[in-house]
């Protein structure tokens, strides 16, 4: 096993980073600020992030086939030109509820862009319960909702073989598998196949390496662990210096390095004294695996 290496890439401190995706024609790695209300874009070479600010939460980015990225901010699926800085609504969801905004997005192999909602939070991770839904923005942009009472929508990737879909809704502390029909977009018999430890509390965002393995990040657990979702059993646990760990994903040539995401929201100075890279960008490398590259919207 080679020696696995932890370094913060970028300190800017978001207030929840979030959704890490790698653009492998830009070489950089896209993420949000969900409170922060901007998208970013951090490149290897110059080691620096560009931003773009928003008027709204802003909570999941991916590539579009197209070419620039689809997001989803408030309660909309839009599209984000780059170079322009130029947002353009695609559709809106929860239209009855006041109190929603997406969380998590990721695009499936298909090319349809899964992401779901969860009430806006009071504190972090205190908020009004089942308010949420998962939705899927398909090509023709057209949109579905596969299920309501939701308490926080999070994590979700699939198999290698495309036929189940993994998905955590956060207050659950379980990761879940469905039945996939890559054809429709279909989800089907949701199971458990990994409840969460006490030290690892909360779920988060979640990525698939090439041996089919889950990689999931532990919301005040300051921790990626990585589970089989065969026998449902903890095969690593990689610890960060930070709590608030978020999200995670793959990247860099070869897919080899992981980007991990972190927030700073409801931490008090002391806290945020003791963990000044609370917020900031992490680079796991050595962990031995590879990721699977993202998938763009195909719409």
């Amino acid at each position: 096993m080679s020696s696995v290496s932890i370094e913060c890439v970028a300190s800017e401190g978001c207030r929840i980073g979030e959704s890490p995706v790698w653009d492998e024609r830009e070489g950089a790695l896209l993420y949000v600020d969900i409170t922060g209300r901007k998208v970013c874009r951090w490149s290897p070479v110059t080691r620096q992030a560009q931003a773009i600010a928003l008027d709204v939460p802003v909570s999941s980015v991916a590539l579009r086939k197209s070419g620039d990225y689809v997001i989803t901010l408030g309660t909309r699926f839009a599209a984000l030109k780059w170079k322009e800085e130029l947002v353009t609504t695609i559709t809106q969801v929860d239209k009855d509820k006041a109190n929603t905004r997406f969380n998590d997005g990721k695009v499936d192999p298909a090319g349809r862009y899964f992401a779901g909602t969860m009430a806006e939070e009071i504190r972090p991770a205190v908020l009004e319960r089942r308010q949420g839904s998962l939705y899927t923005l398909f090509p023709d942009l057209s949109v579905v909702k596969h299920f309501g009472q939701v308490d926080i929508s999070n994590g979700l990737d699939w198999s290698l073989d495309h036929r189940t879909f993994f998905y955590i809704d956060s207050l659950s502390y379980s990761v879940d598998a469905f039945d996939y029909d890559l054809q429709t977009g279909k989800i089907g018999n949701r199971r458990s196949i990994y409840k969460l430890e006490k030290e690892e509390s909360i779920p988060d965002g979640m990525c698939i390496d090439t041996e089919g393995k889950l990689w999931v990040a532990c919301y005040d657990g300051g921790r990626v662990i990585r589970l089989d979702p065969e026998t449902g059993k903890r095969l690593q646990t990689v610890k960060l210096p930070v709590d608030k760990t978020t999200s995670c994903c793959f990247g860099g040539k070869d897919y080899s390095e992981m980007f991990v995401t972190s927030a700073s929201d409801g931490m008090d100075k002391e806290w945020l004294s003791r963990q000044p890279q609370a917020g900031g960008i992490f680079k796991i490398t050595g962990l031995g695996v590879k990721g699977v590259p993202p998938y763009p919207f195909a719409g």
